[in-house]
């Protein structure tokens, strides 16, 4: 079979064996007609390519060799023969190799390609750029025209680097105000875990005054000793959790032991058999469930009393019997009418017949998000009717206190019918729960007019929450661990956590309804505002003495450094310098004299003492401190 004119040139050398491979044994008949075939097809694919064009993302340098090329689909049997490359003879295992080497080489060389042309006219850009504001701003002194290509390169180095810089510090600082562009950002690279848990803005604005007394909370809790911490637990303020942490998350000599499937603890004193808590989680409801601070004030110092050496749980008819009994006792004393807002009462309470200190502390929350929790909650079947309310020994009557409901519970109720009954104990349930009831009558409507017994409980409610040892709020989780471990002196071991998403921020209502809610619980907006103000204020106070007492000790660090310092340089040169200090008597009762001094004021570093400061002990630091100034004035004269 004789091969075409135009086939022979394109048909290129005759193929040669690979080295190693045998002897071909074809006949020439039969290898001539293949060859013929071969040379078809790679005019046919050449021609083909040349018309298409390259496919998609590959280059032209590729469809220039056609023994690299891809099998293409032909609408026939013959046509497929023909377009056939020679690759598709090979094994598939090394064809698959050459299309994944073409194909990688390929965007390999286009994506170094697009760099490099991009790159190149940015440089030529930029440079032109940047001669004409040289040109204008040095004149002929500096031209960036004349520059060595070193000079160049480096330019070129430096605005890439400061443009990286510029995007990198957009993406992680987009806004206005950027912890990194603070000189605070440097000095204490973690941030603040304290700041902004609700949202709002870091400056705080207070509307209140209060006294230092007021802000400062320092209670010297002795554990091993017979203080008690009492928990007024209000319903669906996030005690529960608090609770748990006063059992589970704090670090003590002597943990609380929490067996698996009980909610009580056992919270002993180091040694003793005696509780150091009151709490739910540790004692039960032992004065009934949820008691307030009416219940709490009269039946922990007799309960504590009258059961030493016993369990802290009595039956429910010795609570009624303890509270009787307190009832009588209050009545027997010659203070039977306290006021609300003296101290004095506050603190008559706080302590027992057998000397125990009783340090209250509770746990507050708004007020709408508060009622709609509660309400949740009593729409899943809740009723709290083992709460006792006893107020002056006894439990209201039915009368005093009606039902809101006469089933067994008041599940499934709206929020209209549960905002529309009088008698529900949600509206205002905070400043019930920590005021003195006794002060108003109890649970008797009859005793005084509506609007001066709000105000007795309003002002009732804000002078115990003040001399509490501790509240915290709900909304500020963080903050309310720190406040309570500056006030208790004892630490948590995991932070507390702000959840931000409750069953109450789930319900949907409209302005209509909250301002309702709102005028129902106007009480508790008023206290809750109080409260907020008085914690966020002991909070900003507590951080700053916190700041002033490290300032005072890296002060102090650096006297006795600079003083232990001055006084090593001194007996060197003593040392060395025995025999001129001998012919000189001066300078030797001067050098005496500045030891002398060395060695007070160290020692008075030493032992001076660290948290505390009263007024008498900032006097003499600052005595110290110029006394300090004047000594070193007088050895850099004797120098």
């Amino acid at each position: 079979m004789a091969l075409p004119v135009c086939a022979a040139p394109a048909l290129g050398p005759p193929l040669q064996p690979e080295r190693g491979a045998p002897a071909r044994t074809t006949c020439p008949r039969r290898h001539s007609r293949v060859e013929a075939q071969l040379a078809a097809s790679r005019l046919g694919s050449a021609a083909v390519s040349g018309r298409a064009g390259p496919p998609r993302g590959v280059s032209h340098e590729f469809n220039s060799r056609p023994l690299l090329d891809e099998p293409r689909k032909a609408s026939s049997s013959l046509a497929g023969a023909v377009r056939a490359p020679l690759f598709a003879l090979l094994p598939r295992g090394r064809r698959r190799r050459m299309h994944d080497l073409r194909r990688r080489w390929d965007l390999g060389y286009l994506c170094r390609a697009l760099l490099t042309r991009g790159l190149a006219a940015l440089g030529h850009s930029l440079k032109h750029v940047l001669g004409a504001i040289f040109s204008k701003i040095f004149g002929p002194l500096a031209s960036v025209g004349n520059m060595d290509e070193k000079s160049n390169k480096l330019l070129l180095a430096l605005v890439m680097l400061f443009l990286f810089a510029v995007i990198v510090l957009q993406y992680v600082c987009p806004g206005t105000e950027c912890q990194l562009l603070r000189l605070q950002a440097f000095s204490s690279p973690v941030p603040d875990p304290y700041r902004s848990e609700d949202e709002s803005s870091a400056r705080f604005v207070p509307r209140y005054n209060f006294s230092r007394g007021d802000l400062l909370r320092k209670v010297d809790f002795d554990i091993k000793g017979d203080d008690l911490i009492v928990f007024l637990h209000i319903q669906k303020t996030g005690g529960t959790t608090f609770g748990r942490h006063l059992v589970r998350n704090i670090q003590l000599e002597q943990p609380c032991e929490c067996r698996v499937g009980q909610k009580k603890c056992t919270c002993h004193r180091p040694g003793k058999r005696e509780t150091w808590l009151f709490s739910r989680f540790s004692t039960g409801w032992s004065c009934g469930l949820h008691a307030d601070w009416t219940e709490l004030t009269s039946c922990v110092p007799a309960v504590v009393d009258g059961k030493r050496d016993a369990k802290l749980r009595p039956a429910r008819w010795r609570i009624f019997q303890i509270l009787d009994a307190a009832r009588k006792d209050r009545r027997g004393s010659p203070n039977t009418n306290p006021d609300v807002n003296s101290p004095s009462s506050t603190k008559a309470r706080n302590t027992s017949k057998s000397g125990k200190n009783f340090h209250y502390i509770t746990i507050l929350r708004d007020p709408v998000s508060r009622y709609l929790s509660e309400w949740r909650h009593v729409q899943r079947g809740a009723t709290w009717k083992a709460s006792l309310h006893v107020c002056d020994g006894r439990p209201p009557t039915s009368e005093e206190l009606p039902s809101c409901y006469t089933g067994d519970d008041w599940s499934g109720c709206p929020l209209k019918e549960f905002m529309d009954c009088p008698y529900n104990l949600a509206n205002n349930r905070q400043v019930r729960m920590l005021s003195d009831l006794t002060l108003v009558g109890c649970y008797n409507l009859s005793v005084m007019p509506e609007k001066q017994r709000n105000k007795v409980l309003l002002e009732s409610a804000k002078s115990n929450l003040k001399h509490m040892a501790f509240f915290g709020l709900t909304e500020f989780q963080r903050k309310t661990q720190y406040l309570f471990e500056k006030t208790f002196n004892m630490n948590f071991i995991s932070p507390f956590t702000q959840y931000n998403t409750t069953r109450a921020s789930s319900v949907e209502i409209n302005e209509e309804i909250q301002k309702r809610i709102e005028g129902l619980n106007f009480l508790d907006m008023e206290l809750y505002s109080y409260a907020k103000d008085l914690f966020l204020q002991r909070y900003q106070f507590m951080r700053q003495k916190e700041h002033q007492e490290a300032r005072r000790k890296r002060q102090e660090q650096r006297k006795f450094l600079k003083g232990r310092f001055l006084q090593t340089h001194f007996q060197s040169q003593g040392q060395g310098q025995s025999q001129n200090q001998s012919q000189n008597p001066n300078h030797q009762n001067l050098t005496q004299n500045l030891l002398q001094n060395l060695t007070q004021s160290s020692s008075q570093t030493e032992n001076r003492e660290g948290p505390k400061q009263t007024p008498g002990q900032e006097q003499s630091d600052s005595n110290t401190s110029n006394g300090t100034n004047d000594y070193i004035g007088s050895v850099e004269k004797w120098r």
